[in-house]
C-alpha cells in the first residue's frame, strides 16, 4: 500500500503570511470579543462569540491544511470525540469502540450514549476487524491505541465498514497528521487531541474534528454552536503557536524514540516493550505501511508498580504526569487510571531533549533499581 502524501510544513507556516498587506502583524492576532458590530439586517458575517472567532478560525485553517479537509476546533480532544459521536448516532444506533483505547471514550459511551438508546460494543484494537462490521452504524477506531500501542489496518477496516454500510471515525491523537493520515486511508472522520503534540507545550487544551462529509461537518458545527462547546480565543492562539513548530518537534521526538526503544528493549529490567518502530514489535510491518513515522510513545513493562514509580520519579529528565506530546519527556504508570495493563506498565512520551542526555538519565534510573 502507498503511504498517503504528507502536507508541506513550510507552506503551512506561510498560510497567513502570504495574505498579509503592508503593516499587518506577522504573528496571529488574538481576538477577544463576545459581540460584533451588526447594524441592520444580518448578512451572514460574524455575529456572536459562540458562533464566530477569527483566532480559532485561523487555527482551523491551519489544521485544515494539515488534514487536507475541513476542520472544526474544540476546547479539548474529548469535546471533539463527543461532537463526532453525537453528530453521527441517534437512539437505536449500534456503535463499536476499542476496548483498549483511550478510557474516557469508553466512559462517554457507557455513561451517556447507552442511556440514550445507543448500543455500544467493544473490541481490542489488535483484532478489531475480527467479526466484521455488519449492523454497526458507526465504528470508532484508535490506532495506535492508547496506551498499549496496538494497531489495526485502517485501509482494511475502512473498506469493511463501508461495505457494511457504516461510518468510520478514527482517533489520530497519538500520531498527528504528520505521522498518519486516516482520511487518506478511508476514514470518514478524524478526531484528535491537540492538547498533545500539536500544542506541544503542556499549556493548552484543544481538539479538532476533520471530515469531508458535509452532513457530519454541519452536524458537528451545530453541536458545537448550540451546545456551546467552543474553544477560547486564548487557547486557540496557543494551539496555533504550537502548530508552527510541530514538524520540528515531532521529527526530533520520533527520532529520539527510535533510539530509546532499541536501548530500552535491551535493558534486563524491561520485561516487555511496545514501539511500532521496533522490528520485533507485532505491529511493525503494518506500521511501515500506514504510518509516515513510528511516533514518540513507548510502553515498557517493569516488574511491579513500585519499580515503575521509582523509575519515573528518580529520573531527572522525566516528568511524572498524565497526557503526552509535550517538549518535556513524561511518563506514567497507567494502571493507576484503571487501564487493563500490568501494574508495572509505563507509558513514556519522548520529548525534545537531546537523545544521548535523555538515555543517560533513563539508564541511570533503571540501573539504580538493580542495586
Amino acid at each position: 500500500m502507498d503511504k498517503p502524501t504528507a502536507p508541506k510544513p513550510g507552506a503551512m507556516l506561510h498560510l497567513r503570511g502570504n495574505t498579509l498587506s503592508e503593516g499587518d502583524p506577522v504573528a496571529l492576532p488574538l481576538t477577544h470579543s463576545s459581540m460584533y458590530h451588526v447594524p441592520g439586517d444580518w448578512n451572514g458575517g460574524p455575529s456572536y462569540g459562540r458562533a464566530d472567532n477569527a483566532t480559532w478560525e485561523h487555527l482551523e485553517h491551519v489544521l485544515g491544511y494539515l488534514e487536507d479537509a475541513p476542520v472544526l476546533a474544540f476546547p479539548s480532544g474529548m469535546a471533539a470525540i463527543t461532537a463526532s459521536l453525537f453528530a453521527t448516532v441517534k437512539a437505536g444506533s449500534r456503535i463499536l469502540i476499542p476496548s483498549d483505547g483511550y478510557y474516557v471514550t469508553r466512559r462517554l459511551s457507557e455513561r451517556f450514549l447507552q442511556p440514550l438508546g445507543v448500543a455500544v460494543e467493544q473490541r481490542p484494537t489488535a483484532s478489531f476487524a475480527e467479526g466484521g462490521f455488519e449492523g454497526f452504524d458507526v465504528v470508532f477506531a484508535e490506532t495506535p491505541s492508547n496506551p498499549g500501542l496496538d494497531l489495526c489496518d485502517l485501509r482494511a477496516v475502512s473498506d469493511a465498514v463501508h461495505a457494511a454500510g457504516g461510518l468510520l471515525i478514527v482517533d489520530n491523537t497519538t500520531m498527528t497528521p504528520l505521522g498518519q493520515r486516516p482520511l487518506e486511508l478511508g476514514a470518514d472522520v478524524v478526531v484528535a487531541s491537540d492538547t498533545k503534540a500539536p500544542g506541544g507545550h503542556s499549556d493548552v487544551l484543544m481538539g479538532h474534528l476533520a471530515t469531508r462529509n458535509e452532513d457530519v461537518l454541519q452536524a458537528a458545527r451545530d453541536w458545537r454552536m448550540i451546545g456551546g462547546g467552543i474553544p477560547g480565543p486564548q487557547e486557540a492562539w496557543l494551539a496555533h503557536r504550537g502548530l508552527e513548530t510541530l514538524e520540528v518537534r515531532f521529527d526530533r521526538m520520533c527520532n529520539t524514540a527510535e533510539v530509546l526503544a532499541e536501548r530500552l528493549a535491551a535493558h534486563p529490567l524491561v520485561q516487555k516493550i511496545r514501539f511500532p518502530g521496533l522490528k520485533s514489535d507485532p505491529s511493525h510491518e503494518l506500521a511501515k505501511q500506514q504510518m509516515a513515522r513510528f511516533g514518540f510513545l513507548i510502553s515498557i513493562t517493569l516488574d511491579s508498580a513500585g519499580q515503575a514509580d521509582a523509575f519515573i520519579n528518580n529520573c531527572p529528565l522525566i516528568r511524572a504526569a498524565t497526557s503526552f506530546g509535550g517538549v518535556h519527556t513524561s511518563a506514567e504508570r497507567r494502571a493507576r487510571w484503571g487501564d487493563a495493563v500490568a501494574p508495572g506498565f509505563v507509558r513514556i512520551s519522548v520529548g525534545t531533549e537531546p537523545a544521548e542526555e535523555l538515555w543517560s538519565a533513563m539508564a541511570a534510573s533503571l540501573d539504580a533499581l538493580q542495586t
